[in-house]
């Protein structure tokens, strides 16, 4: 299912050290940047070694982590009292804490590795259109971690070249870190096919997954009249053909139906069919899997570093379907006492009940998207399961926000309707018509969390909503540390502002 080959690329040429300088000589065999690039093969294997940092942990473990807990859907209660208070508390005592700086320092392995690409392939000779798409991609990835930084750290280190290591980067505004991911996103968007024909591409980015992240871009800058070009091409343009939403909104997260055509861009992850292991320890035959799941699960299956804030599932409640049944999202969303409306005898988790595993009267949710207990009745460190970062439901939820925010409102109705129709609600259209633009607004931020919940999008929603604060502390209790001013970023790690003395702290920090 998984179809694109993983190869992590060496680069650096080794040495044999010794006392005497007419020793020191390079070892013949080890990879350089001189005898590496040279043909179409060494500019596709280039590429694919920056989708392999997608397996990396700090990125398939703590990033999609990261970004549930700092927002108020969740938090982490985890018995290791550093990560727990980093994690949503907003209490971050050391700045070089390693589940957070592993998210920074595998972002900027994919930029090496994006950046050695873009430096590399343009002087190689080999088919023109298979150079300008893998080219799209360095280009997308690329712009894909920096968004990531930006949205985290914010003011961060910006280098377009591979790096040495005597580069010493001066701190980016994030604004001039915004405008260096439009114009690669715009490269990527050129580049980019629509689809791919040959199914072993199958999970290589898109043109749409480029358009769909570059309105993603201009939306946090309040940049809502651009960003409807883009989505133009996903919801009324040629976009339009290649994707729908999936009839079952669960499928989405199932291994039996990844990459299907709701999704826009997702992480892939696979089992090394020679890998016999499911712990922590890297083996010669380590496969690509995440271990999201492991970190997500319920205690007794997993770590549950990260649990659900509950006042989201009242959310939930609030509505019911045309058929007077509950919104069918709750129960994909989240396992807890009442995952079966029936209670915590029948709601099952892995294999036993609620009731068996924690007690009936036990309040804890936990996130349950990209677990795998529609397949098995445990958890890893290698699970298979897709990470789907963009959903088309995502796309259309923002054109609506786009339309609105632009003068657009009755225009806007037709795409969240699309979204509440999938799962069996009424159409808003029906159930809250003429709403003002600052009502439809807030209308949106509820559709939003049901639809989107536990995926990751709801820190970067309540920055560009300007709702980050202690506003938040009635039901996320870790809010009542926000500092505003402060905790909008994360700080850059201590060890990197040691080294390079011309980064600059974040504010507050």
């Amino acid at each position: 299912m998984k179809k694109i080959s993983k190869y992590i690329l060496m680069a650096a040429s080794a040495l044999v050290l010794s006392c005497s300088p007419e020793l020191d000589i390079t070892n013949p065999n080890q990879p350089t940047m001189e005898v590496f690039w040279q043909n179409a093969t060494d500019a596709e294997q280039g590429v694919n070694a920056i989708y392999s940092t997608f397996a990396r942990p700090g990125m398939s473990r703590w990033m999609p982590i990261l970004h549930i807990t700092r927002s108020d859907e969740g938090f982490s209660g985890s018995p290791w009292s550093d990560l727990a208070n980093a994690m949503g508390g907003f209490i971050q005592p050391d700045y070089n804490f390693g589940p957070v700086i592993d998210v920074w320092v595998d972002c900027y392995v994919g930029i090496f590795r994006a950046n050695q690409v873009l430096d590399n392939v343009p002087s190689i000779e080999m088919d023109s259109a298979l150079k300008n798409r893998l080219l799209g991609e360095a280009y997308f990835l690329r712009a894909y971690f920096y968004y990531n930084l930006a949205l985290l750290w914010g003011n961060v280190p910006m280098m377009l070249e591979a790096s040495k290591p005597t580069d010493l980067p001066p701190t980016t505004p994030q604004a001039q870190v915004w405008a260096q991911v439009e114009l690669d996103l715009g490269r990527a968007v050129d580049g980019l096919p629509a689809v791919y024909p040959n199914s072993r591409d199958l999970g290589r980015v898109t043109k749409g997954a480029a358009q769909a992240l570059l309105a993603k871009v201009f939306m946090q800058q309040g940049k809502y009249a651009q960003a409807e070009t883009p989505l133009n091409w996903l919801v009324t343009g040629e976009g339009a053909s290649i994707y729908n939403l999936m009839p079952n909104y669960r499928d989405n997260f199932l291994i039996t139906s990844e990459n299907n055509q709701e999704s826009v861009f997702e992480w892939q992850f696979t089992v090394n069919a020679t890998e016999v292991t499911d712990n922590d320890v890297s083996t010669p035959n380590h496969n690509y899997g995440t271990s999201i799941p492991q970190f997500l699960a319920p205690p007794g299956i997993g770590w549950a570093d990260a649990e659900a804030r509950t006042w989201a599932i009242a959310e939930f409640l609030k509505e019911q379907t045309t058929s007077g049944n509950r919104d069918p999202r709750l129960a994909a969303s989240y396992l807890y006492a009442f995952t079966d409306e029936r209670g915590p005898d029948f709601s099952m988790v892995y294999g036993q009940s609620f009731t068996q595993r924690y007690g009936a009267g036990n309040s804890r949710a936990f996130f349950r998207k990209f677990l795998n207990d529609h397949w098995k009745n445990e958890e890893g460190y290698r699970s298979p399961n897709n990470y789907r970062v963009i959903r088309y439901a995502d796309v259309l939820l923002m054109y609506a926000e786009v339309l609105n925010a632009t003068g657009r409102t009755s225009q806007a109705y037709p795409h969240v309707d699309r979204v509440r129709a999938r799962v069996g609600l009424p159409t808003l259209s029906t159930a809250r018509p003429g709403l003002s633009q600052a009502a439809f607004l807030e209308q949106l931020k509820h559709e939003r969390l049901l639809e989107l919940s536990g995926e990751g999008h709801r820190w970067s929603d309540l920055a560009r909503w300007g709702d980050l604060g202690r506003d938040l502390a009635p039901r996320d209790p870790g809010f009542n540390n926000f500092v505003v001013g402060r905790h909008e970023f994360l700080p850059i790690p201590q060890r990197d502002l040691d080294i390079n003395k011309n980064l600059v702290q974040n504010p507050g920090w």
